[in-house]
């Protein structure tokens, strides 16, 4: 993976100086004022002298072009600009190698920097920036406004006009260089100054790095704002990368505070990979890469995930000569290789190195092989998914004969005999004007519109158009009917409030429980749903029955239930207590005898119970519209577990899926009333306190992107898929909810003007809408801008559900 090309020994230390690395060549300073240029491909061949300076060399680069190379070499008396070709000529024809002089008297420049097209270049000198003409002397434009000594500063690719430079005042700011204003200043980003700077093209984003180990990464938009898309941190970094090349986390904990030593890790140069094509979420994605050259090694972040994918480490290369790294020089090939120029911190020593980043692969991945939410083969024979309840039939003593006696009061109706009511005195006569009647099936209008086909192509659900107070506690949960009619509060206030989608009228509320409401449920039916409280119970309420059908407590969990749904094709009712998971066979009667109304004929039986690890399970996933086998548990060790429900165990661990234990899990359900590629179903999101939200790939079991614009820092705020599957949405702590395009990183809409915390969202999943619910007992429903043919028949997701039980 890692080839040294060549290991030079310098006459001075060359620690913290700018080197020049390019694909065919490198530049290394000599005896101070003079210049080395050694071929990379022919490293046995002799160097290039370049002489004109009367100073010591600080910094130098290699243009963007490719042809002709050129050099820029700058000293506290001149900048030179050198055409290495002519100047190997005028070598080979004995003559003596010149440059261009196009500035003198800078100052102690620290950083040079081409423009794409090779036309302008920036000089960074104590607090001033000089862009200058690199075809003469000519200065451009002066630059000043940071209040501390520049790090850096490089041209935007995409755009030439703009500047961004870097200061040990711990901001950057953006320029432009028409008028020498200044587009964007950022905020003090950390509490060391920031080195490097880099621009993903492909993305439009821009990363800048300091140098104790902290990445920050903006969006660059049309009007030249940025906007803070993610902050990583090498050192974290690096030991989630270490926990994922181990079985046993346990042992990785212990053996680095024994055997390892804690070292900053500075962001002293980066460089982007490129973008490597992977197929994902059914078709095929660009991941982009890139590079941090630190002191002790080189890091390749996957941008997507803010994950380490590999890290090249000095001390596992003994030969390379360098313990430690001063300064780094990285070119990426458009073959995906990749030539380093790196200088020992402590050593005169110069090593030019040669990586080839199509070897790269993402190592560690726990769990061998992935797994599928579609089940591959029937059920097994002993598999809890086979059990079944045993209903009682009802026993009636046969009697020998006589008549059957009835009670008096509980005899069935008997029509009046009419004494009491007025003669009819008036004879037929017949209606001629007789108004054609309502047909009843049109009262459905009342109920909400709903698509014939969910509109795939339709923008984000973005525009508010309802805003409501219903309670003066949060609204922990909600959840759509399957036909998106209705749809469940769950509040801190106890109780459950059943509204129309469209949140007009008034609800219907259901009162039992002692404690906040953490989960509600629909049946894939629609007849029923469940609620799940603190209070250590659960129930299930019948529609238009005030009263629940069954209800489980009474001191059968010990502990507050963290998640409940109906499974299997509403076979089963699963849900989570402490360290466990329960199965539980129902089956809803709503039937009672007329003298012992107490009495509940609704019957409920354990299934099965696994016990996936002893940490208490906090969150719960499984899907309930299509036949899976698999259920999701996030337990409070920051564990993903996988379970198998065929076999009734785990299949597969994610060790340390946060740094903070999972409060939310949901699977891509989709909807009845769209239809997705079959690989999407198999993402899932985690939610967790300080790390933002995670979207993982079952079948590979690894993390595949990562979202982190929101902020969620002590409350637990929900994340969920829209039935399109191309958007997620989740709560946020800042008065916001957050869009995020499935296919990037970075927030696609902010909805704003809530009046607290975001706690909870959910999609509609028969139209694009999105309903968000805030700590202070508010909802806000937003539609899409995108119109489409609306419809009042439901047929679609009946005949999809009738289809589906068949």
């Amino acid at each position: 993976m890692i080839k040294k090309k060549f290991s030079f020994t310098c006459d001075k230390l060359l620690s913290h100086q700018q080197l020049a690395c390019c694909d065919c060549y490198c530049g290394i300073p000599h005896q101070g004022k003079n210049v080395l240029i050694y071929s990379n491909k022919k490293t046995q061949q002799k160097p290039l002298l370049l002489t004109g300076h009367h100073g010591d060399i600080s910094a130098m680069t290699f243009g963007k072009r490719s042809s002709p190379v050129t050099l820029c070499s700058a000293s506290s008396d001149y900048i030179i600009i050198w055409d290495i070709e002519a100047c190997q000529k005028r070598t080979e024809d004995g003559k003596l190698a010149a440059g261009t002089v196009i500035g003198t008297l800078l100052g102690n420049v620290v950083h040079l920097s081409f423009c794409s097209d090779d036309e302008l270049i920036a000089v960074c000198s104590g607090t001033t920036i000089y862009v200058l003409n690199s075809k003469k002397q000519e200065v451009i434009c002066t630059l000043n406004g940071h209040l501390g000594f520049l790090t850096s500063a490089e041209f935007c690719p995409w755009n030439t006009n703009i500047l961004v430079s870097t200061s040990e005042d711990r901001t950057f700011k953006v320029w432009d260089l028409k008028t020498g204003a200044v587009f964007y200043q950022s905020f003090v980003l950390g509490g060391s100054p920031l080195r490097s700077v880099l621009f993903l093209e492909e993305e439009e984003q821009l990363i800048t790095g300091s140098a104790d180990g902290q990445v920050w990464c903006f969006s660059f938009d049309d009007d030249h704002k940025c906007h803070l898309g993610k902050k990583m941190d090498l050192q974290k970094m690096e030991k989630r990368y270490e926990m994922r090349q181990e079985t046993h986390p346990q042992d990785v904990a212990e053996q680095s505070v024994a055997n390892k030593v804690e070292i900053s890790k500075p962001v002293i140069q980066m460089a982007s990979c490129g973008s490597f094509a992977e197929i994902q979420f059914g078709q095929e994605i660009d991941n982009s890469w890139f590079c941090v050259g630190s002191s002790d090694g080189l890091y390749v972040v996957e941008l997507a995930t803010s994950e380490l994918l590999t890290v090249l480490y000095f001390k596992d290369n003994p030969t390379l000569n360098i313990a430690m790294a001063g300064s780094w020089s990285i070119y990426v090939g458009s073959d995906k290789s990749m030539v380093v120029l790196v200088s020992s911190l402590f050593t005169p020593c110069v090593v030019l190195l040669e990586l080839c980043l199509s070897n790269l692969q993402r190592t560690g991945e726990e769990g061998g092989g992935g797994f599928s939410v579609f089940p591959s083969s029937p059920p097994l024979l002993e598999s809890p998914l086979n059990a079944e309840l045993k209903r009682k039939e009802p026993s009636h003593p046969k009697r020998k004969g006589g008549i059957k006696e009835k009670p008096l009061v509980f005899h069935s109706k008997v029509k009046s005999s009419g004494y009491n009511t007025t003669p009819r005195m008036t004879m037929f006569s017949a209606q001629t004007n007789a108004q054609k009647r309502t047909s009843p099936k049109k009262s459905i209008k009342h109920l909400g519109l709903l698509h014939r086909n969910y509109p795939e192509n339709s923008a984000a659900p973005t525009e508010p158009r309802t805003a409501l107070k219903i309670a003066n506690k949060q609204v922990s949960c909600l959840q759509y009917s399957g036909d998106g009619k209705k749809i469940l509060c769950g509040l801190g206030d106890r109780s459950v409030l059943l509204y129309n989608s469209c949140l007009t009228g008034g609800p219907t509320a259901y009162i039992g429980h002692d404690k906040p409401v953490t989960s509600v449920s629909w049946s894939l039916c629609r007849q029923w749903w469940l609620s799940a409280a603190e209070d250590l119970s659960l129930r299930i309420w019948a529609k238009s029955y005030s009263e629940p059908a069954i209800i489980l407590g009474d001191t059968m969990f010990s502990k507050p239930i963290r998640g409940a749904q109906f499974y299997y094709l509403d076979k089963f009712l699963v849900l989570t207590s402490g360290p466990s998971l329960y199965l539980y066979l129902y089956n809803v009667d709503l039937t009672r005898d007329d003298v012992k109304r107490y009495k509940h004929r609704s019957i409920i039986k354990l299934a099965s119970c696994i016990t996936p690890s002893a940490s208490d399970i906090t969150a719960l996933s499984a899907v309930n519209d299509f036949l899976s086998y698999i259920v999701l548990v996030s337990c409070s060790d920051r564990s993903i577990q996988v379970l198998d429900m065929n076999k009734g165990a785990v299949g597969s661990v994610l060790h340390d899926a946060h740094s903070r234990a999972i409060h939310c899990i949901t699977q891509n359900k989709g909807s009845t009333f769209t239809s997705q590629a079959p690989e999407s179903y198999n993402l899932f999101l985690t939610s967790a306190v300080t790390d933002g939200v995670k979207m993982w790939d079952l079948r590979t079991m690894r993390c595949v992107r990562r979202y982190e614009n929101h902020v969620n820092l002590c409350h637990a705020c929900s994340s969920t898929f829209s039935p399109c599957g191309r958007f997620i949405a989740s709560g946020s702590e800042d008065k916001c909810a957050y869009v995020y395009d499935i296919r990037a990183s970075t927030y696609l809409h902010k909805l704003q003007r809530h009046s607290d915390t975001v706690l909870s969202v959910a999609f509609n999943p028969a139209k694009p809408e999105l309903l968000t619910g805030t700590l202070d007992g508010k909802l806000r429903l937003f539609q899409s801008s995108t119109g489409s043919h609306l419809s009042h028949d439901t047929s679609a997701a009946v005949h999809c559900i009738s289809k589906v039980t068949a």
